[in-house]
């Protein structure tokens, strides 16, 4: 057996805000020992550095110069980091948020694996579930990604909501363009739609340890709609403690945290993961 020390070391990294509790790093970690690997996955977090995305720059080159393979992107920065990026994948280049970065000879890739992360978990965690009308919360990075992900699977419509105006009209507009007329429009608040959706998907971090509290009124809510959310930490947020406290089928984040981190790892050391393997760790550590 090769020994640890003689193992293919890798360098990657997550940047973001508020990151401590995130299972990212352990999932990596323990899949690229899995994988023989010696794979380091260190957390760049904004808040405890007391910096803001405007050190975006200086954190790349420095990930460059100490030999890092690649970096997840997450709130507040995926998408402020484009403009710092030689290229982008197709599919970040059509959500215009970027939550993967590999650094490889000298140039900064952009990708998204966040689409793919949340439709997978959409698939597994909802099956069946009614698609004609759903409400995204959030126009942000996770929301252009979940937002993409429904519409690939086939929801009818999606209404779009989010604290500035700008960026959900941007984003619906983004929408029609790739997937046609109709498809998706902005809204100002969810009250206006709540009446008529099938579902919903909370895609701001209200509800993170960090942010807590409800992304609309508890009163909003119905006992026949479906509700999801892309926080994980915790897994019981407020928003889906009372969906289910009503009866709706929920949908928490820990899948699309668990599919895109399989993304993002077959990304950054070029092995392809075992997603059973690493959901399974996921909820070890988690315990769900």
């Amino acid at each position: 057996m090769m020994r640890w020390d003689q193992r293919p070391s890798v360098l990657v990294g997550l940047i973001g805000s508020g990151i401590q509790a995130s299972r990212t790093p352990a999932m990596h970690e323990r899949e690229g020992a899995e994988q023989g690997l010696r794979l380091v996955y260190r957390r760049i977090d904004l808040e405890v550095l007391g910096l803001a995305a405007s050190a975006l720059p200086d954190l790349l080159s420095a990930a460059e110069w100490m030999g890092f393979a690649g970096l997840n992107i997450t709130f507040p920065c995926k998408q402020a980091v484009i403009p710092l990026l030689h290229e982008l994948s197709e599919e970040a280049l059509a959500l215009g948020a970027v939550n993967s970065v590999v650094l490889r000879d000298g140039r900064r890739v952009g990708h998204n694996t966040d689409c793919a992360g949340f439709a997978e978990a959409f698939r597994r965690g909802l099956p069946g579930a009614p698609r004609e009308h759903v409400l995204v919360l959030g126009a942000g990075g996770a929301g252009a990604a979940v937002a993409h992900a429904l519409l690939t699977e086939e929801v009818e419509r999606l209404s779009i909501t989010d604290a500035e105006a700008s960026r959900a009209e941007a984003l619906t507009e983004s929408l029609v363009a790739r997937f046609g007329v109709g498809r998706a429009r902005a809204v100002p608040h969810a009250a206006s739609v709540m009446a008529a959706v099938d579902g919903l998907v909370n895609c701001t971090p209200v509800g993170m340890a960090k942010h807590p509290g409800m992304p609309l009124p508890a009163a909003l809510l119905r006992p026949d709609i479906w509700v999801a959310d892309v926080v994980y930490f915790p897994f019981e947020t407020e928003l889906l403690r009372s969906a289910r406290a009503l009866g709706c089928r929920s949908l928490d984040g820990g899948g699309m945290a668990v599919f895109q981190a399989v993304g993002a790892f077959r990304l950054f050391t070029g092995k392809a993961p075992d997603a059973e393997r690493m959901l399974r760790h996921f909820r070890e550590m988690t315990g769900v």
